[in-house]
């Protein structure tokens, strides 16, 4: 990676504009050019669909030919990625949609002081979205936090990432992830194996975004020892948590009693943390889940937040975000 920091990269790049509206965006730093660019050119092709505008990579410099207005967003997407880049080591695709929304253009471009910014051993995680920005303050200050939304929206990514960093600043000894181990009921016995046979593929989701932001084997490690804990609903019952950060995700697949159950878990120097998606309840009977009436119950509680995310929260593909719209249109 760019020895740049973040400090310097204003004078890692040069911006030239030209008469013909074109404008070019020279490096001085020939990884930093790779970076943003990406293997055989893939960020820039996906920036020119997304922008509708034409990019070209020459030597070291990228021009831009479109309208003045046209230029100076892409001008704004290059240093976002480049940021992305030095923070990171590398760019996802997620990153080059991010780099043309107006919400991440202001907050890390034009502001270039992003206080809501979460710390990883892997990588920086920024929030996407004003409800996102509004997550991540509410996973750090409230005692529970009760958020509802559809898939792709970081509920349960943002949390786990909150949860490991408090878990390496000492903050806490321990995360617990949890979530409802079968849809109906959780009955497990007719699946073959041991118990960690049985609920792991369920838990998956927990553990993909564990190692998203950390070294697979310091993962298993912190398992192994305790400091993370993943284990199904049923198996929080009668416990008390403390000096802990709970997550219980898929949420909206437990009933008002296990969700009761859950939140009273809390403990002295704890967080709870509830996710789920009130439009994927897989249980029976739909009018079982605790979700949406958790809400309701303790929505006025100062030391409990509630987020509600949307269709425009989706971070994953574009056309995630318009599939979501258009099941809750016709909802």
């Amino acid at each position: 990676m760019s020895g740049i920091t973040k400090k310097n990269i204003d004078q890692s790049l040069k911006f030239v504009y030209s008469d013909n509206n074109s404008l070019s965006v020279i490096f001085h730093d020939n990884n930093l050019l790779m970076g943003v660019v990406g293997e055989f050119n893939k960020n820039l092709q996906e920036l020119e669909k997304i922008t509708n505008c034409s990019l070209y990579s020459r030597g070291n410099s990228i021009l831009i030919k479109s309208t003045p207005e046209n230029n100076e967003k892409i001008k704004n997407a290059i240093q976002f990625l480049a940021n992305q880049f030095i923070n990171n080591g590398s760019i996802e695709n997620k990153d080059v949609l991010s780099s043309v929304d107006n919400f991440m253009i202001n907050e890390k471009v034009k502001n270039n002081n992003v206080t809501d910014i979460i710390k990883t051993p892997k990588k920086s995680i920024i929030p996407r979205s004003e409800k996102q920005k509004s997550y991540v303050r509410a996973l750090r200050e409230s005692d529970i936090v009760i958020s509802a939304g559809p898939a792709g929206t970081g509920k349960t990514f943002l949390a786990v990432a909150v949860g490991l960093t408090m878990l390496l600043e000492n903050k806490i000894e321990r995360i617990i992830l949890s979530r409802p181990a079968v849809e109906a009921g959780e009955r497990l016995g007719f699946l073959p194996g041991d118990m960690k046979e049985k609920v792991d593929p369920y838990l998956r989701p927990l553990y993909d975004s564990l190692y998203d932001l950390f070294d697979f084997e310091k993962i298993q490690r912190m398992i192994e020892i305790g400091d993370i804990e993943i284990a199904p609903l049923a198996f929080m019952r009668g416990r008390t948590l403390k000096n802990s950060f709970a997550i219980l995700d898929e949420a909206q697949n437990a009933t008002d009693t296990q969700i009761k159950m859950f939140l009273t878990r809390i403990g002295e120097n704890s967080k709870i943390v509830v996710n789920g998606d009130p439009s994927q309840i897989d249980l029976p009977n739909k009018s079982m889940s605790g979700l949406v009436r958790s809400k309701e119950l303790l929505g006025h509680l100062k030391e409990i937040s509630i987020v509600d995310f949307d269709h425009s929260d989706v971070v994953r593909h574009p056309l995630v975000s318009k599939i979501v719209k258009a099941y809750s249109n016709n909802d």
